[in-house]
């Protein structure tokens, strides 16, 4: 029986009770996605979050589901400010402002899916919770696709080091996200104490033996390659001024010259000029050294001119790349980050206002061939882009030409030493354990490793050093059931499950 208003009202605490606890909610939330072996807390707030909502009117419930959704969203991203702030010249209230109106902007996905929750919720607790379960997915799906996206800080980021992590390589992150909100949900909705927590035990124990159970291994090992990742550790006020490029480049050309692991990388924007803004000496002597000899490199540099248009890229050099245009392979960014990397339509007031060198870079393709080093195809992406493992999928078409390493490049020095090198780490970790392939990463100011096909890190930099990591990476070759579906049909089977889900309550008949 679908509960009345009545019913549902005669539950309610005082509404600035119930926004109080959800705030904290939101928060607590916020933790496990850095901390991730605190997991559990990620499904107790989502699970107290049901609970409430469940006793909610469909208008209290969006209300109530927009601040846990900004205070989730704000105590993951506040670091934005100090790129707007520190970096960008805003003033203190404007930067907050901003970072506030963008975490209430996205948290409205949450606020419409709890509405709709509790709008056709039927009172009984398996019913509810994958109802509950499939808005969620679908507001984070929303989140991640809508206004090219932004799916930072999702839930099942939570879960890297936990027992969900082995459905990784069957539904990926958004898949896990629909997991960790179906199992606490399931809990928070019976009707009765006592059998919620007989419920808790099931969960708990059904955790517990997904943790007891090998993860399924779908890859099997190719070769071995020896690594050199820089970590040139440059301010972000630093990085382009004109007074600070000559020993930036010099620290980088001499640490790309002297390393002695097989494929040498350095982060983001390494190098911060265009090659044709280089002395002209000095790039054929770069682009020589590994072109002549045994070792191959990627170099993060921007590249291209005023007719073309310019790239955020990655450039290969090796023996096998002396035919290629400018003697490179090249890799061009195709996940452009808004207001960093594009300025979206009606937004040029809002980044005329900020002292930092934007600009409006041209998209490479989708999916790019692999840089092949000694037998391994290396695929990198460039810092944001490692977020969008549905994208990372379109590599994996073909079997034979797919990605056995991936290497990302980036520099998240914009956000100062912050949790957001630790965030980024995880993001990377479960598009390790998504495809089963490992991940290198080289940046500006960390999170600089070596993680391996199971998600854990292998070898390490410390953050906010300047140093070079040398370490060993074994690819992977084979193809997880995620990186099957994805690649052939990206996130749609995930949409139409919430979607049928959520469709199924709407359409079921009330009595």
């Amino acid at each position: 029986m679908n509960p009345s208003s009545s019913e549902r009202g005669g539950l309610h605490a005082p509404l600035y009770t119930d926004a109080l606890l959800v705030l904290a909610l939101g928060a607590l939330h916020s933790v496990a996605l850095v901390a991730t072996a605190w997991w559990g807390l990620q499904l107790l707030a989502v699970g107290l979050l049901a609970w409430r909502v469940a006793r909610a009117t469909p208008g209290r419930a969006a209300l109530l589901g927009g601040l846990f959704g900004t205070a989730w969203l704000l105590c993951s991203i506040w670091w934005l400010f100090i790129s707007m702030h520190r970096y960008g010249g805003l003033s203190a209230w404007l930067a907050g402002a901003a970072v506030l109106a963008l975490c209430t902007g996205l948290a409205s996905c949450q606020a419409a899916a709890l509405a709709a929750f509790a709008r056709w919720r039927r009172g009984r607790a398996l019913h509810d919770a994958l109802l509950f379960a499939a808005v969620w997915l679908l507001a984070e799906l929303a989140r991640g696709a809508l206004f090219t996206g932004f799916p930072w800080a999702a839930s099942g980021y939570a879960h890297v080091d936990g027992p969900l992590a082995a459905f990784a390589p069957w539904v990926g992150v958004y898949g896990m996200g629909f997991l960790s909100a179906a199992l606490p949900a399931w809990v928070a909705l019976q009707p009765v104490r006592r059998r919620a927590r007989r419920c808790a035990i099931a969960v708990a124990l059904l955790l517990g033996s997904v943790q007891l159970v090998p993860v399924a291994q779908f890859t099997a090992p190719t070769g071995t390659l020896t690594l050199s990742l820089l970590q040139s550790n440059v301010a972000q006020d630093e990085k382009f001024a004109p007074a600070f490029l000559p020993q930036t480049i010099a620290w980088a050309s001499e640490h790309l010259l002297a390393a002695h692991g097989d494929l040498v990388i350095g982060p983001e924007t390494v190098i911060p000029l265009l090659p044709d803004q280089l002395d002209p000496v000095f790039w054929q002597q770069l682009i020589g050294h590994f072109q002549h000899g045994q070792q191959a490199a990627l170099i993060g540099l921007p590249l291209g001119d005023e007719v073309v248009g310019y790239t955020n890229s990655v450039a290969g050099v090796s023996a096998a790349t002396t035919t290629l245009a400018g003697g490179y392979y090249r890799y061009d960014k195709n996940h452009l980050v808004p207001f960093g990397e594009f300025v979206p339509t009606g937004f040029h007031w809002f980044t005329r206002m900020m002292d930092i060198p934007l600009g409006d870079f041209n998209r490479g393709p989708r999916a790019a061939p692999s840089f092949t080093v000694r037998g391994e195809r290396v695929a990198p992406n460039i810092c944001y882009e490692d977020l969008f493992g549905e994208e990372l999928a379109e590599r994996f078409g073909d079997g034979a030409t797919a990605p056995t390493i991936f290497a990302n490049v980036s520099n998240i020095g914009w956000f100062g030493d912050t949790i957001a090198v630790d965030q980024h780490l995880n993001i990377s970790r479960l598009r390790a354990l998504e495809f089963q392939r490992p991940m290198v990463r080289a940046t500006n100011t960390g999170a600089t490793v070596v993680i391996d096909h199971r998600g854990i890190v292998r070898f390490e930099l410390a953050p906010h050093t300047r140093g070079v990591l040398d370490a060993d990476v074994q690819g992977r070759s084979g193809l997880t059931p995620y990186a099957r579906w994805a690649s052939a049909l990206g996130l749609w089977p995930l949409a139409l499950l919430g979607a049928a889900l959520v469709l199924a309550s709407a359409l079921r008949r009330r009595p």
